[in-house]
């Protein structure tokens, strides 16, 4: 017999898995399912019982008129959700625009003095809670000026900036050095180079990231609680309180008439679908780049 026709004879062996492996196999594949099922079914579960308690109020009503009176019937969310609409545009002017900038550096500029602090400031705002950040626009803004939208925006485009930060420098990591070197050979700049090279090169999951800490933030409401304060009627003045869905579904989830739990719970389907069809979005287009 030939050492080629020894090897390929042992090759085909080796790879025969005994019983006692197949059974391991079996049993670690139906742990990981078992796990996985755990984890999906809660979610599955929450989404199922807010679409049978909440799909009955989404009607015309529900997207065109303001709540009603507590204890009602009747009545819609329209003002939360053109103030949740109008606070995500307001906080991603921030979020993108600091977190971007911020992803750049961390990519672009890992020798420069400042590194060290920018990585700790990012690490640190990660972990903040939400509820803090709502206190600091409160410190910030409505202890000046009052309660407004303005300063709901800014809470939650705190909350977007390290969450941009960290997905434009892990973006901007996997563009190849090669591309920068092309740049620097023809004598560009290396802001430039990054500017009209390497951030287009990236832009795909750099969008893809933005749109991700969006769905993150449109589901928070104990900032709002502190800043924008909520509104019965439909407001487009950033520097008045505004409405928000969080803040109607943590409302009506609190009160004690039916009617107004049950615009809650269509209230957080629709926001469960507003998040899930941003997450698909996001992935579609970062799929496609």
């Amino acid at each position: 017999m030939s050492a080629v026709t020894r090897t390929m004879t042992h090759t085909a062996t080796s790879t025969q898995l005994s019983p006692t492996r197949k059974a391991r196999n079996l049993l670690m594949g139906a742990l990981i399912t078992l796990a996985t099922l755990v984890v999906v079914a809660p979610l599955i579960l929450i989404f199922f019982y807010l679409l049978k308690e909440g799909i009955g109020a989404m009607n015309a009503d529900f997207f065109t008129k303001v709540p009603a009176p507590e204890g009602e019937k009747g009545g819609g969310m329209l003002n939360a959700i053109l103030g949740s609409l109008e606070m995500l545009a307001l906080a991603s002017v921030i979020g993108v625009v600091v977190g971007v900038a911020g992803g750049i550096f961390l990519s672009e500029y890992p020798r420069h003095p400042l590194m060290p602090t920018i990585r700790m400031i990012s690490d640190v705002l990660a972990g903040i809670p939400a509820i803090v950040m709502g206190l600091v626009a409160y410190g910030l803004v409505v202890l000046k000026f009052g309660f407004s939208g303005l300063a709901g925006a800014l809470a939650l485009g705190f909350l977007m900036i390290p969450i941009v930060v960290r997905t434009s420098e892990e973006v901007l990591k996997l563009v190849p050095q090669t591309v920068r070197e092309a740049g620097l050979a023809l004598g560009l700049p290396k802001w430039l180079v990054t500017l009209r090279i390497v951030l287009p090169a990236a832009a795909g999951g750099i969008i893809t990231g933005i749109m991700l800490a969006l769905a993150r933030v449109a589901g928070e409401a104990a900032p709002l609680l502190f800043t924008a304060f909520g509104n019965n009627l439909v407001n487009t003045n950033p520097l008045k309180p505004m409405s928000a869905l969080p803040l109607e579904i943590y409302r009506g989830a609190t009160s004690a008439y039916d009617e107004n739990q049950r615009m809650a719970k269509a209230g957080a389907l629709l926001l469960i679908l507003m998040i899930f069809a941003t997450s698909m979005l996001a992935r579609r287009f970062g799929r496609r780049r």
